[in-house]
Parts: C-alpha cells; sequence; structure tokens
C-alpha cells in the first residue's frame, strides 16, 4: 500500500492541484495553479450579477454565475473539475445545456455547485467527487458548431440557498433539482440565492493560506 501514497502526490503535483484536498476549494478548471484567481478568464459578459437582457421566453434577469472560458487552447479534452468534494445530486445532459449540480456539506454549511454547458459528463447522481478527478469537459469545435459558438465556456455557480427540487422526466430521468439561473431579478434576490464565485474563491484561498501558516 505505501506506495500508492507516493504515486498519488505526483499525481496531484502534475495535475496542479496540493496534496492536500481534505475540503479545501480549488478552481474547477486544469491550471498550474487552481488557488490563484489570476488563473481564472471569464467571457466578455460572463460576471456574476449582470443584467441579461430578455428573450422570447425569458425575462430580464440578473447573472447567477460566472462564464468560464477554456484555460487553454484546448478543443479536444479541456477538463472540468468539481471545486471541492462533494455529492452529484442531479445532472442533465441535453446538449448546450447539459448540467451537474454538486452538494457540498462542509464542516459549518451546506453549498452547492452547478456546471453546465459541459460535455462527456463522467459522473453520476449519487457518486462522490473530488477536485482530484475531472467531471466533464469543455464542448469541442464540433459541438460548438452545432450548439452555437455563445457556450464557447462554461457557466459556473455557488449556491448558498438549496436547489428547487424537480421531478425527473424520461427524457432527463437524472435531473431532480433546478437552479434559480432565470429567475433572480433584483440584487437581493441574486444574494440571497447565491454567493459571488469569484469572492467566494478569494476568501476560500485566503483561509486556507492562513490555516497553512498556522500549521
Amino acid at each position: 500500500m505505501n506506495h500508492i501514497i507516493p504515486t498519488l502526490i505526483l499525481f496531484l503535483s502534475f495535475s496542479g492541484l496540493p496534496a492536500t484536498i481534505a475540503s479545501q476549494w480549488l478552481l474547477p478548471i486544469e491550471v498550474k495553479n487552481r488557488t490563484d484567481l489570476a488563473e481564472l478568464k471569464l467571457s466578455s459578459i460572463g460576471q456574476f450579477g449582470l443584467e441579461r437582457k430578455s428573450r422570447k421566453t425569458v425575462p430580464a434577469h440578473l447573472h447567477t454565475g460566472i462564464d468560464i472560458l477554456r484555460p487553454n487552447n484546448n478543443y479536444d479534452n479541456e477538463k472540468i473539475f468539481p471545486a471541492c468534494k462533494g455529492v452529484v445530486i442531479s445532472i442533465r445532459n441535453d446538449g448546450p445545456f447539459a448540467q451537474i449540480i454538486i452538494e457540498h456539506r462542509l464542516a459549518n454549511e451546506r453549498l452547492w455547485t452547478v456546471y453546465e454547458h459541459i460535455a462527456d459528463i463522467s459522473c453520476h447522481v449519487g457518486d462522490s467527487v473530488s477536485p482530484a478527478v475531472p467531471i466533464a469537459r469543455f464542448f469541442s469545435r464540433s459541438e460548438l458548431n452545432s450548439y452555437g459558438w455563445q457556450f464557447d465556456h462554461f457557466h459556473f455557480e455557488v449556491l448558498r440557498q438549496r436547489p428547487s427540487e424537480i421531478l425527473p422526466t424520461r427524457i432527463l430521468p437524472n435531473r431532480h433539482y433546478n437552479t434559480y439561473a432565470l429567475t433572480c431579478y433584483t440584487y437581493l434576490e441574486l444574494i440571497e440565492k447565491y454567493y459571488d464565485p469569484m469572492n467566494f474563491f478569494s476568501s476560500e484561498f485566503e483561509t486556507a493560506s492562513a490555516d497553512s501558516l498556522r500549521h
């Protein structure tokens, strides 16, 4: 068994992941340092809280997450990871709106993260997941040509309020929860249900850094 530990540490080192990952939050993309916010690039309209214009069936609303650009020019298999350990509670796999929702039960609170506009989902409802192992990837060029290049990112949310439970359907049998992505019309509604992911990551990274210095 002892030979497994050095191998794991080596893997984590090459993946940009610290060897101590117990309940640490990390960026959900494959970059050199997954605790450096400078590694995270957003689309031009991908910031949290921006007003999104109304569409035919959707009223104007505030953006409930961030739209993360692929970190490299990899249109084949650019990986997406959980931001922290947790349990998958919902999956929808319907083209451009494919989505994973993960529940994170931490020491003092319960949070939920959402990963949307993704492909090749490799987890299942009920799975325990870790930031060391990818759960999906960014869309490929052929998928973007089919769905539209407006999906050349993935949408990431951090919910402070439990997602709303819904009944699965024959077409989407693993979709058990819905987010509030299209129903936050005021800033008060937004912050009641969501954290700003950039501020959230910044706070978690600072806390982890302070804890490491104390130890």
